[in-house]
């Protein structure tokens, strides 16, 4: 499969792309990879860069990059030169391709180009990069002490997630969200119903399960995100909530909880489910009611 694609010249014909430009197929390994190369070359000859930080699966360490994966980045620059990068994404190997881009933080900017390839970036001088927080990373580019300061950076993150939540919060959060979220729905707000049940209590869920994996299994999960790679490390679990989210609300409601009185039988006390179940029945016979 050709990595490269063709443009188009000002005056309408079509050139083969140059050096630096972008992948327009599917994002496999190679085309990353491609795509990592033609980033370098054009920051490279840029005074102002001092750094390159790339992160997650464009870092090389592992999983590494498949169809689905984008590029997560810093551009570490001199001082006072950082907004250029965020304001003009010229220096994008896939700038002509994008059709979305947008300031997403004070220092970070989410881009899209027609292929549905995503570049996630952040423009740091080297003071602001202690504002960070990243677990896999590499540094291909460093004109200061990059690698120093990502390795601190790395250092305070592994330590601000080392302490996980108390285990009661997690438990108790995750039964009231389904609890609350049960509520919503039976009153008509679906959509509110449907947020907790099936993204604030499942977010606790997750975290519960994180705790109770081994030391082994825990050190392969994301420590900034619980719900990567949870199908690697407790498959069975991953299947029954993936299960449980295409069900109806009271019926998806019912199987979290039945995943989590096995993931933490110990912190769902034993008259909850109860409780849970009349509300979810109310539920019921208030949609009913309202047919």
């Amino acid at each position: 499969m050709a990595l490269w694609t063709l443009r188009r010249d000002s005056v309408g014909k079509t050139a083969p792309s140059g050096e630096g430009d972008v992948p327009r197929h599917a994002m496999t390994p190679e085309a990353h990879a491609a795509f990592t190369a033609a980033l370098l070359k054009r920051l490279d000859p840029d005074a102002d860069v001092l750094g390159l930080v790339l992160l997650g699966s464009s870092s090389g360490e592992p999983p590494g990059p498949d169809e689905f994966s984008d590029h997560d980045l810093f551009v570490v620059t001199r001082p006072g030169a950082q907004e250029r990068f965020r304001t003009d994404l010229g220096w994008l190997p896939n700038a002509a391709d994008l059709v979305l881009s947008f300031r997403e933080t004070a220092h970070g900017v989410r881009a899209l180009d027609r292929n549905g390839h995503l570049v996630e970036l952040a423009a740091f001088d080297l003071d602001e990069l202690s504002l960070a927080r990243v677990n896999r990373y590499s540094v291909p580019l460093d004109r200061a002490d990059v690698r120093a300061r990502m390795a601190r950076v790395r250092q305070a993150t592994a330590a601000q997630t080392a302490t996980p939540p108390d285990a009661r919060w997690l438990a108790g959060q995750f039964l009231v969200e389904l609890l609350v979220g049960a509520g919503r729905w039976g009153r008509g707000e679906r959509i509110s119903g449907h947020f907790r049940v099936r993204a604030g209590a499942v977010q606790h869920l997750l975290s519960l399960i994180r705790m109770r994996a081994s030391d082994a299994a825990r050190a392969t999960l994301d420590d900034l995100d619980p719900a990567r790679r949870v199908e690697t490390v407790a498959p069975e679990r991953a299947r029954e909530i993936d299960a449980a989210l295409v069900l109806p609300l009271p019926a998806c409601a019912r199987a979290l909880l039945a995943v989590g009185r096995q993931v933490a039988p110990d912190l769902v006390p034993p008259e909850v489910p109860a409780a849970l179940e009349q509300v979810l029945a109310r539920a019921e016979e208030a949609a009913r009611r309202a047919r």
